[in-house]
């Protein structure tokens, strides 16, 4: 990773940690936002862990749109977890019956890009 972006990776992670500190729940009472500001915490160490090693640029740049999109989502919305996609199960499958791979690859492509670093967290 080069100095410019493991920076930019820091100075998000800095970013989510005062975020959750300043961070109050829609409803506003005090035990939803202690719910939300520990769920914001506890995934920002996940998902900072399990991509930790990554040294691949396009890889380590995927992550830090991710990251930013869910930010920036966060903040607009004031809901810390992620939108879920709505997408019927078998709603890619091909006619025939071809091979469940073309699905899978289908649904893979149509996930949304603040929910790519979720595939082995859920």
């Amino acid at each position: 990773m080069t100095t410019a972006a493991r920076k930019e990776v820091l100075g998000l992670y800095r970013k989510i940690f005062r975020l959750a500190n300043k961070w109050q729940a829609l409803s506003g009472e005090l035990e939803d936002t202690v719910k939300e500001k520990q769920y914001i915490v506890e995934e920002a160490k996940t998902l900072f862990k399990k991509n930790k090693n990554v040294t691949d640029t396009d890889m380590v740049k995927q992550h830090i749109e991710e990251c930013k999109a869910r930010i920036e989502m966060g903040l607009h919305y004031g809901i810390p977890y992620p939108r879920p996609i709505h997408l019927p199960p078998m709603g890619l499958a091909q006619k025939h019956g071809q091979v469940l791979k073309t699905q899978e690859k289908l649904r893979k492509q149509a996930k949304p890009v603040y929910l790519k670093s979720h595939d082995d967290v859920l």
